[in-house]
């Protein structure tokens, strides 16, 4: 798959992802909101802040691969 190629879907792949997480964090904050109390809600939204990174930055290392080298023969 050409570099091109990899780029669009990645950048489709991203944000779907983040869409999709932000929902599922939201949910659960809406679900536990009185658990976590006053302290543990901003602890909890700057844990959910960072977590959705080490995915994104997978997708972005897939995407930025050079092209695979093509013999000219």
């Amino acid at each position: 798959m050409r570099q091109r190629t990899r780029k669009f879907f990645g950048t489709i792949l991203l944000l779907v992802w983040v869409t999709f997480y932000a929902l599922i964090v939201m949910a659960i904050m809406h679900n536990a909101v009185r658990r976590f109390g006053p302290i543990g809600e901003p602890l909890f939204y700057a844990a959910a802040g960072v977590a959705w990174i080490p995915v994104a930055m997978l997708v972005i290392w897939w995407m930025g691969r050079p092209d695979p080298e093509e013999d000219e023969a």
